[in-house]
């Protein structure tokens, strides 16, 4: 049993796995992984994990890395860099770098913390929090190792309280009256309800609990295994459920919430339309996820920028955001901006019209320029007069993706390959 006042985070790391490179995000992930790619006006997706860890008083921490993983090693090391050794604190990234063999990437989820347990054991800790990097959620992690202590578990698996008539997308759990598990189903195609609730299903967050001693010798066993795919959800997960004792832990019992009323906010932003719709989401009056909650940040690089500046007060060129979030360093010149997001160094000129757009780090729109319901990726330039987010087989024809949603995304390669037609 947990000791009622000791905190467990004090002796747990967090291993978070960044290596994917997300491939339903299309163009967006062409040079970045999904864990670098950005999200609400300053941050990235794996801010999120990362702050959890933080905020929850865990300060040790290691990133395993694999896809396209620059930009993701250079925001850590300029945003992440203020771990002191000389306090205990750790984050150590970890790019597959053939540490085990010349030829061995990570071969899976599993095999990503197999490669480095000589890594984890210097730290010296007794619990292990394996996170997913690619999602996007406020959570207290020393609820769900507490849970893990008092109910004696070998695995303690975060879950995400789903409709029946939707979990079919997802790895679920059967649970007992006790939230022990009694089965994991991968994409079941009639998953099972609760005990308290038929019509509800829990589905896998891919965030996990152990005791170290327990994990280490169970990767052990599972690197010998030639029939193993070396990953947590395939392989591990599914024999401790068998051969083990395996617990749910619900996220509604974690959530970090900024009024007791608000939803349990978790998103998996790895489409077009989840991602332009999670960011278009926090330009509502109250949107269900706070980024000004001051008790629970959201830690990141903050370049140093001067702030946002509106100029121009005609009527039809007035510089003006509504239902905005506009970040540092932005110039909105003469340009009506609505129910959009736009990042660091924005710059947009005279005439031009935004209306729920998502616009990443430095961008320049051009005059007249016409923009809705679209994507742009960092750095584009956006001639004078373009139009974008009106007619679907348009936007096809000029080079752009256009979402199964309707929504328009627009890359720097996009803008080359329509000017050299």
């Amino acid at each position: 049993m947990a000791e009622p006042n000791a905190r467990l985070s004090s002796r747990s790391m967090a291993f978070v796995l960044a290596g994917g490179r997300g491939s339903r995000l299309k163009e967006l992930t062409d040079t970045r992984a999904k864990p670098a790619v950005y999200f609400g006006g300053k941050t990235r997706i794996i801010d999120f994990a990362l702050s959890n860890a933080l905020n929850s008083g865990i300060k040790k921490m290691a990133i395993a890395t694999q896809y396209k993983a620059h930009s993701l090693i250079r925001h850590c090391q300029r945003g992440w860099s203020f771990f002191r050794a000389e306090r205990n604190e750790y984050l150590d990234i970890l790019p597959a770098s053939q540490r085990v063999s010349e030829n061995k990437w990570y071969l899976g989820t599993a095999d990503a913390v197999t490669q480095n347990i000589d890594i984890v054991d210097s730290y010296g800790v007794d619990y292990v929090l394996i996170l997913a990097g690619d999602h996007i959620y406020k959570m207290d992690y020393e609820l769900m190792l507490r849970q893990h202590v008092d109910t004696d578990a070998d695995v303690t698996i975060g879950c995400l309280t789903v409709p029946r008539s939707e979990a079919s997308a997802f790895g679920v759990m059967d649970i007992d009256a006790s939230d022990r598990i009694t089965s994991f189903l991968e994409k079941p195609k009639d998953p099972p309800g609760t005990p308290d609730d038929p019509d509800i299903t829990l589905a896998s967050m891919g965030i996990y609990v152990f005791r170290w001693s327990f994990l280490r010798d169970l990767l052990i066993r599972d690197s010998e295994n030639p029939n193993s795919s070396h990953d947590f959800g395939s392989d591990l997960i599914p024999d401790i459920v068998k051969n083990g004792k395996a617990m749910a832990h619900r996220f509604e019992e974690s959530c970090v919430r900024h009024t007791p009323e608000a939803p349990a906010y978790w998103r998996d932003v790895g489409t077009i339309d989840a991602f332009w719709k999670a960011n278009i989401d926090l330009c509502g009056f109250t949107p269900d996820l706070d980024l000004w909650d001051h008790e629970w940040p959201i830690w990141t690089y903050s370049e140093s920028v001067p702030p946002a500046k509106f100029v121009h007060d005609a009527p039809d060129r007035r510089g003006v955001a509504l239902s905005s979030l506009v970040a540092g360093g932005c110039i909105i010149s003469g340009t009506e901006i609505r129910e959009s997001l736009l990042f660091t160094q924005v710059h947009t000129n005279s005439y031009a019209t935004l209306e729920q757009a998502v616009v990443l780090p430095y961008v320049n729109i051009g005059r007249k320029a016409k923009l809705k319901k679209v994507v742009i990726d960092r750095g584009v330039r956006i001639p004078e007069g373009m139009r974008a987010g009106f007619d679907v087989e348009e936007d096809r024809a000029n080079g752009f993706r256009v979402s199964e949603g309707g929504v328009t995304l627009i890359t720097q390669s996009m803008m080359d390959a329509r000017a050299a037609k």
